[in-house]
């Protein structure tokens, strides 16, 4: 079993959502699992069913040089918008005004179909405007933080078609339509699962996979704090 991100408590023992899991998410999630995961598969779980499940790989092998040439492609398409006006930074604050107002603390129905038009329409001017300094063959924090960024639309997108689609309030997601006497109103009985969206080649039209959740002896209660 592997823990990683917001469910790793490596660091002190303890996680608070507004510091410790936050730096344990981006840890992991920059600099631990990257390394870790890859290892462990081409290494230890090769050791434990005794024999190698993965042959060696070099930099000659076909599916190598399609990721190759697939990172260059997408480096090449970054550094080349065709009107080049705004650093990624600009395009980090606007995505991020978005998701705060409309898929943040509270949300809604209209707020979450609202943010779920302005996102593709930012999407397309990074594509356009997007603006980066140097070049794509050294060391580049700039376009480094460009890939990440294009990364954070279609993850936000998806955050927002998640909640718009669980009908309900649960934990950190509370949808304003859903509320008993100032409580989160759960519904167990439609959404007892967690959503394992699939990628489909559309950031807008994703593939939800349920996963049903499953209480063998704490059964699932109302939550309130009178």
């Amino acid at each position: 079993l592997f823990a990683g991100g917001e469910a790793n408590f490596s660091d002190h023992g303890a996680n608070r959502l507004g510091a410790s899991a936050l730096m344990q998410g981006l840890a992991d999630g920059y600099f631990v699992l990257p390394y870790t995961v890859g290892n462990y598969i081409g290494t230890e779980a090769s050791k434990r069913i005794g024999q190698r499940t993965f042959p060696e790989v070099g930099e000659d092998h076909p599916e190598v040089q399609k990721v190759l040439k697939d990172v260059q492609a997408r480096i090449k398409r970054l550094m080349s918008a065709p009107e080049p006006k705004y650093g990624p930074d600009y395009f980090h604050r606007e995505l991020g005004k978005i998701i705060w107002t409309k898929c943040g603390m509270s949300r809604t129905k209209e707020g979450l179909e609202e943010a779920l038009r302005q996102i593709p329409k930012l999407r397309a001017e990074f594509d356009k405007h997007l603006k980066i300094t140097g070049t794509g063959e050294e060391l580049n924090q700039t376009l480094e933080k460009a890939g990440r960024v294009e990364d954070f639309f279609e993850l936000g997108e998806l955050m927002c078609i998640d909640a718009l689609t669980r009908e309900e309030s649960c934990g950190g997601h509370f949808r304003a339509e859903h509320e008993e006497d100032g409580e989160a109103a759960r519904d167990d009985e439609n959404f007892a699962f967690v959503s394992a969206w699939g990628y489909t080649g559309d950031t807008a039209k994703p593939e939800l996979n349920k996963e049903p959740l499953t209480f063998d002896y704490v059964k699932p209660s109302k939550r309130s704090y009178k």
